[in-house]
């Protein structure tokens, strides 16, 4: 009998996995991605403070997702921040992820 792996468990092992490595600090926050069916969205994490400095969201295409990276990019520039570190919270980095992270970056932010 084939045992068929649950693709949230998968996703959850390598969220867990990146999340050991990075790290998001005031100056240089963590610019976590949700991806749902029907929605995605974005937040800047201090993970010192344990604290939310900017979340964006936006509707279920590519076109709400790049919208959703410009407000977060523009969030970001005005709370001072220009360099975060990317958290795909394991996703692959197409479509919807891919377009939110493009916007981010053509709105100002390094990553």
């Amino acid at each position: 009998m084939i045992k068929k792996i649950d693709r949230k468990v998968v996703r959850r092992r390598k969220q867990v996995r990146v999340r050991r490595k990075i790290h998001g600090t005031a100056s240089r926050p963590r610019l976590s991605v949700f991806r749902s069916l029907k929605h995605i969205y974005a937040q800047l994490i201090d993970d010192e403070r344990g604290m939310t400095l900017a979340s964006s969201s936006g509707g279920a295409n590519v076109v709400a997702a790049r919208e959703a990276g410009r407000q977060i990019g523009e969030k970001a520039l005005e709370a001072g921040i220009t360099e975060v570190v990317f958290d795909r919270s394991g996703y692959i980095y197409h479509g919807r992820v891919a377009a939110l992270a493009d916007a981010a970056r053509e709105a100002g932010l390094k990553f």
